[in-house]
């Protein structure tokens, strides 16, 4: 069975900033064609469940209170890179708007709930590397 990476919230596990998740039904499917491997870069780079919410700015992640999680963002990245290579993964369905999952959209960085056309630092990394990134509405091109 092939290995897909999947961001955790999407499975149902409650580790976005705010302590819930982001899970959708359409996973059930998912699991009867591949081996479900879940990643949450953001926990895996170290930061708390639940954390301050962040967003990229320019080069860097910040969090609301302005605080620099950056490294945090980029070691869960990496993280999420060496899993995919020994796990021999190819593609990903991570959640979209997220600092570190995004694959088609984030947050401007104000905090305003403004969207802005760019990707997260993993999805970014994960993509540079090969790996084919869907988000959660393109499940059924997968299925």
């Amino acid at each position: 069975m092939e290995k897909l990476l999947i961001s955790a919230c999407l499975l149902g596990v409650n580790c976005k900033y705010n302590g819930k998740n982001n899970y959708n039904p359409l996973i059930e499917e998912l699991k009867k064609k591949y081996e479900l491997i879940p990643i949450c870069p953001e926990v895996m780079g170290g930061l708390s469940i639940p954390r301050d919410p962040s967003e990229i700015k320019g080069d860097l992640v910040i969090s609301n209170k302005g605080n620099d999680v950056t490294s945090n963002y980029l070691s869960g990245a990496y993280q999420a890179l060496q899993l995919v290579g020994i796990s021999n993964i190819t593609k990903a369905v991570l959640k979209d708007g997220s600092p570190s999952c995004g694959s088609t959209y984030i947050y401007d960085g104000t905090f305003t709930k403004n969207k802005i056309n760019g990707m997260g630092i993993t999805a970014k990394l994960l993509k540079e590397n090969n790996i084919i990134i869907y988000n959660e509405n393109e499940i059924e091109r997968l299925l």
